[in-house]
């Protein structure tokens, strides 16, 4: 697993050359509704065990939370089963707001 920073996921996301990520969001769904990626797949961090074979093994994952706590063992989770390519938003959304989006709620 590897940590990508927001303007990296961003530039990522711009390059249409690029195979697009799975956005994996495992904040609560109240936390969704304050601030989220467009096209980001909610999936709380407490349902991943239940939930993660709905994500594709083999296009790349990019896990965020809040602050990239949550989402960094959730990433290290994925990359324990075996996906070929896992990362996590380092910052979190708050991140994303504050580097890439200032428009974006921030809590």
């Amino acid at each position: 697993m590897e940590q990508i920073s927001a303007v990296a996921l961003a530039d990522w996301m711009a390059d249409h050359s690029r195979v697009r990520p799975q956005l994996l969001d495992v904040r609560e769904p109240w936390e969704c509704r304050i601030a989220s990626l467009a096209g980001a797949h909610n999936v709380p961090m407490s349902r991943i065990v239940a939930e993660f074979d709905s994500l594709d093994r083999h296009r790349p994952v990019v896990c965020l939370c809040h602050h990239g706590m949550r989402s960094l063992q959730v990433g290290l989770f994925l990359s324990r089963q075996g996906f070929d390519a896992v990362y996590n938003l380092s910052g979190g959304i708050h991140a994303w707001a504050t580097q890439v989006d200032p428009a974006m709620a921030t809590y």
